[in-house]
Formats: C-alpha cells, structure tokens, sequence
C-alpha cells in the first residue's frame, strides 16, 4: 500500500503563489527535491499525480484539481480503507500559526475549519489521517499572532500573495516541510514530527 501525499491549494494559475497554496508548494517541492517523475493528470482523480519509490517506499504525490472545499473528492480514489489512510499526510496551509512555523499533528485530529480538510475528513469517513500545517499568519515581534478578524479579510488573506520579505521565510519553511514529509514515509511518523516541529 502506497504513501500519499496531498498538498492542498486551489488548482488556477493565478492561486500558484498565494498562501491557500502552501501544501501545495511542500509537495511541488518534495518532488523535485526526490526527483519524482513529472505530475501527469488523472481525469478520474481530478488531480496531478506523480509517483515513485523512496528508499523502497511506494510514495504517491497528489495535487488536487478541485476547489479547495471538494478536496475529498480526490482524497477518496487514492484512499480506499481506514488502514489505508493511515499512510495518508496532507499538507496544508494553517490560519492559526505564524509564518515560519510548522505544526505536523498525529492521527485523529479535527479540522481546525479548513475546508479542504474537513472535505477529506467526510469523504474518508475518518479523521485518522496525518495533517501538516504550514503557518501562513503575520504576527508581532514578539510572536504575537496577528490573525484577520472578518471573514473578508481571512479571504483576502489567505488568497493574497506573500511579500518579498515573506517569501525568504517560506523558502526555508517550504525546504523543511518536504524534508519532514519525505521522512513520514522513509522514516515514520514520529521522525517527521519532530523534523517539522523543530524550528
């Protein structure tokens, strides 16, 4: 049974850069770093997929073609069993956390009101299932999370670009997520865990 990896984002074009497209980024990244074959379409999956062996683990890198809210839809005809989706890691962004941060979290946790995740939650009928977060909030000198607090401005934001001063942040974010992704399946969960948590 294969490892999966979904990285979520909106598929356009113009949602390439923007933070919803965090996850996305991490697994574009893993595949080049691993040098991955090039992601073909799978009109049956409604998404990008690429494959291949890593350290004599079968690895499935996914990059849905849906709207982020209908991310189960694809989640579901590459995860076909509870045991299934235990090899499962989604990569996403994640409202709550500063820029910079990564939060890799064990089977059985909720949602935190992402679409995309709640969306694989009830197409799997499971929430056993791992999630990597990737911080895409400001926050203050000290640390201090500086959330948008209307639902306008969460959209504006997470559909917004990163500044040039950000993106020197994501690159070092984005370089440790893929490798904390890739040690989920060569090494298990708990040494990509502590990969990502660490920073």
């Amino acid at each position: 049974m294969a490892h999966v990896i979904i990285g979520l984002g909106n598929p356009e074009a113009s949602y390439a850069k923007t933070r919803h497209n965090a996850g996305r980024m991490v697994v574009e990244l893993l595949a080049k770093k691993e040098a991955f074959p090039e992601f073909v379409f799978r009109k049956a999956s409604h998404a990008f997929v690429s494959e291949a062996i890593l350290e004599g683990e079968k690895t499935t890198l996914v990059l849905p073609e849906v709207a982020m809210n209908l991310s189960g839809n694809t989640a579901r005809s590459f995860i076909k069993s509870v045991k299934g989706a235990q090899k499962l890691l989604v990569v996403r962004d994640d409202l709550d956390l500063p820029l910079g941060t990564i939060k890799m979290t064990g089977y059985g946790r909720g949602a935190g009101g992402h679409k995309g995740v709640e969306s694989i939650m009830r197409a799997l009928k499971t929430k056993d299932f791992v999630q990597m977060k990737i911080g895409i909030s400001n926050a203050t000198p000290k640390g201090t999370l500086k959330k948008p607090n209307t639902e306008e401005k969460v959209i504006a934001h997470v559909l917004g670009v990163f500044s040039p001063k950000e993106e020197e942040i994501l690159k070092t974010t984005l370089a440790r997520a893929a490798l904390a992704a890739r040690a989920f399946v060569t090494e298990g969960l708990e040494k990509s865990m502590q990969l990502a948590n660490t920073h």
